[in-house]
């Protein structure tokens, strides 16, 4: 157990130290697990979660497709026709992201929704900045909302055997879905209250953006009402939504194809699909597959047990709050990944149902990431583009919203959580 202990530490601090380089870093490691014999030669498919990875591949497929034929930039339009003031298009434009990233990935979500928050302030003589920064943390927040709303939502799902309709109705009791939308209310009045001054008219923005081609539209929601669909087939194989996600996307290829005649206009939407994280994954996959079958998991998840006391909320007040500091600083997906195993293992330790802890779980991995600038891609992502237009995001311009931000979103999570399913 020590050295598959040691080799995962060494691991995740040169992820953390070297981030450039983590899919790497991620992949050696678990080729370090096989090759040592840590992880055996028949254990190495079944470590591997295909359907996660299929559905990533899939929803990042269709998302670039949707991306593409210009249909959230109308939508955005028809939302700034009616606003009345910069506020209000600040408040807007934060909600309309996160709605969006309940379906689609967060950084995608700020690449659509950034160009129109640029477009509204260069306008308006208005800073950008506090407007790029709450689309990135709204898109954050609703990233738990639905499965396919974030990789870390997608993992969890898959652990939990959850199906789409699960994050809204789970166990005859509230989902997720309903948590996160009720902390977006109240982040919402946050909004508000940052941009209390911003009263200047939004004007007319030109002509709506004409959608190129309907079609990603169509099976974009077509791969929503699929995944709602199979959630009532029982017993069905582990990598149906994954499957479900990657067809369509092939459809979607095909009909690119069929429509442009060329080849290489595919390139630009498989460019989209993030390989780099599809082999991070992988790598972690086989890492944790290593130290679960050297008994790591199970010696990690009674001492947290006994950090807790035994007490079942305490324990779920840790999983959540520690969760929130540390998505602060290191990238949720590996964090997500190495705790899932660690909370499954908690359930016979306690004798508890553990849906309280994994639903906490997700909504501190992914809250927490909007406490800093680097604490999530999207956080990230929007940064990057203000540096692009000459703007520079100072710690405390992010800490100004940000915090309060994530403290009005992850208190009624956590509180509605242990009251659904806690108690």
């Amino acid at each position: 157990m020590i050295p598959a202990l040691i080799l995962f530490a060494v691991t995740y601090v040169l992820m953390l130290i070297f981030g450039k380089y983590r899919p790497c870093i991620a992949l050696t490691s678990g080729l370090v697990f096989i090759c040592t014999g840590m992880l055996p030669l028949e254990k190495i498919l079944p470590s591997i979660d295909f359907n996660v990875l299929l559905m990533i591949i899939g929803t990042m497929g269709l998302v670039a497709l949707f991306t593409e034929s210009r249909m959230p930039m109308l939508l955005s339009d028809l939302i700034m026709e009616r606003v009345p003031n910069v506020k209000w298009a600040a408040v807007a434009l934060s909600l309309f992201a996160g709605v969006i990233s309940a379906f689609v990935d967060n950084v995608a979500t700020v690449l659509m929704i950034a160009p129109i928050g640029l477009s509204i302030c260069r306008k308006l003589k208005a800073n950008p900045v506090p407007f790029i920064i709450s689309i990135a943390v709204s898109s954050n927040l609703q990233g738990a909302a639905t499965l396919v709303g974030d990789t870390t939502a997608i993992m969890l799902g898959s652990s939990l055997q959850m199906s789409f309709a699960d994050f809204f109705w789970y166990h005859g009791r509230p989902g997720m879905f309903f948590m996160v939308e009720l902390g977006a209310l109240l982040s919402a009045l946050i909004l508000l209250f940052i941009f209390r001054r911003e009263n200047a008219p939004v004007e007319r923005q030109g002509e709506r953006t004409k959608v190129t081609d309907p079609v990603p539209t169509v099976l974009l929601s077509l791969s929503l009402v699929c995944l709602i669909a199979v959630s009532f087939i029982p017993e069905k194989p582990s990598v149906t939504n994954g499957a479900i996600c990657c067809a369509l996307f092939a459809v979607g290829l095909v009909y690119k194809l069929l429509r442009t005649r060329r080849l290489p206009s595919l390139l630009p939407t498989l460019k989209e699909i993030d390989f780099i994280t599809i082999g991070m994954l992988v790598g972690l996959f086989l890492m944790i597959g290593g130290i679960a079958e050297q008994g790591v998991i199970d010696a990690a998840a009674s001492l947290l047990s006994r950090v807790g006391g035994g007490n079942a909320f305490v324990l779920y007040t840790l999983i959540v709050w520690g969760s929130v500091v540390i998505s602060a600083f290191i990238d949720n997906i590996p964090y997500v990944a190495t705790m899932l195993p660690v909370v499954a293992g908690l359930s016979p330790v306690l004798g508890m149902d553990p849906t309280p802890l994994y639903f906490g779980l997700l909504s501190g991995a992914t809250l927490g990431g909007n406490c800093t600038p680097m604490g999530a891609s999207a956080n990230i992502t929007g940064i990057g583009i203000l540096r692009r237009e000459g703007y520079e995001v100072k710690n405390r311009d992010f800490f100004r919203i940000g915090i309060p931000f994530t403290l009005a979103a992850v208190i009624p999570v956590y509180i509605l959580i242990w009251i659904c399913f806690g108690i």
